[in-house]
């Protein structure tokens, strides 16, 4: 099964796929700047924590590589971290982000500690993010062969947002089992919530899922409760962007009421992450950093004023699903199963 590629290093450049154009348009575009990196993370034209995290990597490459008058290794690190702490100011819920920075600080600070010339650094930044990228691809993959046994005896799924491929370098998180059991020619259906007020579910998920030939219905958010009543789905298969010590989950706003009515419905409600989106700083979800955008983006959504001029607006991006309502976390290193607090750091706590 081919899968489109959301984020690739081509002819000295990165390529994303501008994902604010989709489903109508499916338009590449070219970044060589660290500043247009930068703005397609704030403005979603690359999302998804696995692409971010991704995209960050190359952008401090990008925002490094034309330095010039640089007199040593340790001169050069200083730079790679403003460089850094410029992109961690995009976006400040998805802790892939955060994490692939740090990696990329820690390797440069490594490589100028061995007095490493300059250029020979810079050569090893951008092979750095070049295998987080294969990386990614190597962990979304384990997590799609460890959530296949979950959709045993199952024909449906629901899902919000999108945690598909374009969410990550290829394979997506929670998307993973559907398509690593399609490539066993075993196609489970899809209940894609359209995932109000960007529409990540009907513009990205939709579409990716079309694309790829897996059985998808959209429904309005409105109607997960429905769906779930009426007996149509088996399983909730969701994704993360930063998910705390506790099992405490931060993902698209909405997630949270998608498992309220999943434990109300006796369905099972799985997160699937890789070993990056885990923060094992934070002891519980109350210390995630939510991210509230533009108020525009409900009042004026795709160009159309839907609201009163001058309303006021609540636009939290993510929200916090209690550990308690989530029945496993599918990662790359396996399925991990409550009591979350002891196993999450059995498996990720260093």
């Amino acid at each position: 099964m081919s899968h489109l590629k959301t984020i690739e290093w081509v002819n000295d450049a990165v390529q994303i796929i501008d994902q604010t154009r989709l489903p109508l348009e499916l338009v590449y575009e070219r970044i060589e700047k660290i500043e247009a990196m930068h703005d397609a993370i704030k403005t979603l034209k690359v999302r998804g924590a696995p692409a971010i995290g991704i995209a960050a990597a190359f952008g401090v490459y990008l925002g490094v590589r034309d330095t010039s008058g640089v007199k040593n290794g340790k001169e050069f690190s200083a730079i790679v971290c403003q460089k850094a702490d410029y992109l961690a100011g995009s976006r400040p819920t998805a802790v892939n982000l955060f994490w692939a920075l740090e990696r990329v600080k820690t390797k440069a600070a490594a490589l100028a500690a061995e007095l490493l010339p300059v250029i020979e650094i810079k050569k090893k930044l951008l092979a750095e993010a070049q295998d987080i990228l294969e990386e990614d691809r190597h962990m979304c993959r384990r997590i799609g062969e460890h959530g296949l046994k979950l959709l045993e005896g199952k024909k449906a799924i629901l899902t919000h947002c999108n945690a598909g491929g374009l969410a990550t370098a290829e394979y997506g998180t929670a998307l993973a089992p559907v398509y690593v059991a399609a490539e066993h020619h075993r196609f489970i259906h899809v209940y894609a919530d359209e995932t109000r007020p960007l529409l990540q579910g009907a513009r990205i998920t939709a579409f990716e899922l079309q694309e790829s030939g897996i059985p998808v219905t959209l429904i309005c958010d409105s109607m997960a409760a429905t769906v779930m009543a009426r007996g149509l789905v088996d399983a909730v298969f969701v994704g993360a962007d930063r998910i705390a010590g506790n099992g405490d989950t931060a993902n698209k706003i909405g997630t949270y009421g998608v498992a309220v009515l999943a434990k109300a419905h006796n369905i099972p409600f799985y997160v699937a992450a890789p070993a990056s989106t885990f923060d094992m700083s934070l002891a519980s979800g109350k210390e995630i950093p939510i991210e509230e955008r533009d108020g525009r983006e409900i009042t004026c959504s795709f160009g159309k004023q839907t609201a009163p001029a001058g309303i006021k607006v609540f636009n939290p991006a993510f929200d916090v699903t209690p550990s308690h309502l989530i029945t496993s976390f599918i990662t790359d290193r396996g399925v991990i199963d409550p009591p979350f607090t002891q196993n999450l750091c059995k498996a990720f706590k260093k």
